[in-house]
């Protein structure tokens, strides 16, 4: 049963950020033996252009935490607000309105037998009502080949192609341009790259950088790898056991290593860090 918290921060503050979660708990089979508490008490607060990036162990809570966020699950308890509207209890087609995402794996978000600037028309007109139209206009086609262009993968050369011939890649980087076209309160990307190979995980990541701060985005980023999670955004958090167990920004993580990481993740959770993986990549 779905409780509020006691405490509710005041309109004017809430106002003040972009993304407002409050002790947002999730306990996941309750009353049996396979109960699984997801989400601890978490609140996070997120201003209007923060890019932050999310790493954990498996089942740290990462991806319940934007689950969350999306409204793919309805919180036990507390509360969450974008840009000011408290989305609780919102279902998650509506509160679509509000976020962008892109998922790890790259045929999510797409529709493969439609062309890319099919797909792309499609992105651009959500949450309009459908209406008969003349189709895609010369200076829309030629918006969606200006912003394929930047990507440097050769997609503006290939509007017409159905998406299900695109590599992970290209068709990640079509998924990002969909997911903010117009521009979204938040945008959520669930280990977008950890599908690619290296080279090109590399490639989408710079393309994120770059739309994130053209757009000036407030984003969620969760990922695998501890190198990206420095490298990328503004502030850093780092989850264990459905909770927050370091929140790190400005110069502190600027000038972070993965073995400051790792050292500031024993002290604060009592354990080692086991997720070889994120260590290793």
């Amino acid at each position: 049963m779905y409780t509020r918290p006691p405490q509710r921060f005041p309109a004017s503050r809430r106002a003040a950020k972009m993304l407002d979660l409050v002790h947002v708990s999730k306990t996941f089979n309750p009353g049996t033996i396979n109960q699984k508490l997801a989400l601890d008490d978490v609140s996070l607060h997120l201003d209007d252009g923060d890019f932050v990036t999310v790493i954990g162990g498996n089942g740290a809570g990462k991806s319940t935490l934007l689950n969350a966020v999306a409204g793919v699950w309805r919180p036990d308890s507390g509360t969450i607000s974008i840009d000011g509207t408290d989305v609780t209890l919102m279902p998650e087609h509506k509160r679509a309105a509000y976020i962008g995402r892109v998922f790890q794996d790259p045929m999510e978000g797409t529709a493969a037998s439609m062309q890319i600037e099919e797909n792309l028309a499609l992105a651009k007109r959500r949450g309009k009502r459908r209406m008969l139209s003349p189709g895609i206009s010369t200076e829309e086609r030629q918006e969606y080949r200006t912003h394929l262009a930047k990507f440097g993968l050769g997609l503006e050369d290939r509007m017409t192609s159905k998406v299900g011939l695109l590599s992970g890649g290209q068709r990640q980087a079509l998924t990002l341009l969909m997911a903010t076209l117009k521009r979204p309160k938040v945008l959520l990307l669930d280990e977008h790259t950890a599908a690619l190979d290296p080279k090109t995980a590399t490639k989408v990541l710079e393309a994120t950088d770059r739309v994130v701060e053209e757009n000036h985005l407030t984003t969620l980023m969760i990922t695998h790898n501890m190198r990206d999670a420095i490298a990328h955004g503004n502030r850093l958090l780092m989850m264990a056991e459905g909770r927050i167990i370091l929140d790190i920004c400005g110069d502190k993580k600027k000038s972070l290593s993965v073995e400051d990481l790792l050292r500031q993740f024993e002290t604060a959770s009592g354990e080692e860090f086991a997720n070889d993986a994120a260590i290793l990549a």
